[in-house]
């Protein structure tokens, strides 16, 4: 078994915080708190053979999802789900800053 329970202190501040970074800490699992002030965005990227949960804990704002960037409303108390291999960029659509917490996951191959 790889790692053990922990409990981190999510900060109140305008800077990135990694929370989990995968081995030895967890089995492959990455997580981090992103901060984004009025009208930034984190940048397109691809969740490759990963999916990712996204918790908002603060602001509004738009997560463009897909090669067509199909827009969602995101912000305080929403949760978003991108599945693996979908290009997705999240961007601070409010006056507020958007904070959330993004948790990655690796996919395994499933035979059969």
């Amino acid at each position: 078994m790889t790692g053990q329970a922990s409990v981190i202190d999510v900060r109140n501040d305008d800077e990135y915080q990694p929370l989990l970074n995968g081995e030895p800490q967890t089995s492959g699992m990455k997580a981090g708190r992103v901060y984004l002030k009025s009208g930034q965005s984190c940048g397109q990227h691809s969740t490759n053979a990963h999916e990712e949960t996204l918790v908002f804990l603060s602001g509004q704002g738009q997560a463009l999802i897909g090669e067509d960037k199909k827009s969602y409303r995101v912000g305080k108390g929403k949760v978003l789900y991108i599945p693996p291999h979908t290009l997705h960029d999240i961007k601070n659509s409010g006056k507020e800053p958007l904070v959330y917490i993004y948790c990655v996951a690796p996919i395994s191959k499933v035979d059969g």
